[in-house]
């Protein structure tokens, strides 16, 4: 995604395009791709950014919370910021860390359980977790 897609994607969402804003999305949004925080810190920091870990974490809730990211909950400390934000699934390798996209034609289900009584359906996707062989 180029600098001025990322521009037009924030002014559609109403986020601000702060110069540290901007920096956390060409690293996020440049190509599909699930980082953590702190990959996207050490990259930023890599490429000689003065952006705060403050910053990086507040930009990533802003981005979920407008819908220009999807937050992907491995546990309550891991946490993955996905640049493809249609609902889709996941596998997540346990031993490397890995977060990876299943296609979404690869998942069937036959059928899913009765929902709670007063709820709608708002997205299904699963987490498969695997390890490495050994």
């Amino acid at each position: 995604m180029s600098r001025s897609d990322i521009l037009d994607l924030l002014n559609e969402h109403h986020v601000l395009p702060t110069p540290q804003r901007m920096e956390v999305a060409e690293v996020l949004l440049s190509r599909p791709q699930h980082l953590s925080a702190e990959q996207i810190l050490e990259r930023l920091k890599a490429a000689g950014s003065r952006v705060s870990k403050a910053t990086v974490y507040n930009t990533l809730n802003l981005f979920g919370e407008r819908g220009i990211v999807k937050e992907v909950v491995i546990d309550p400390v891991r946490k993955f910021y996905d640049s493809t934000t249609h609902a889709h699934h996941h596998f997540y390798n346990i031993d490397t860390g890995e977060l990876a996209d299943i296609p979404d034609d690869a998942v069937i289900f036959n059928q899913l359980p009765p929902l709670p009584e007063g709820t709608l359906e708002a997205s299904v996707e699963v987490l498969i977790k695997v390890r490495n062989a050994r």
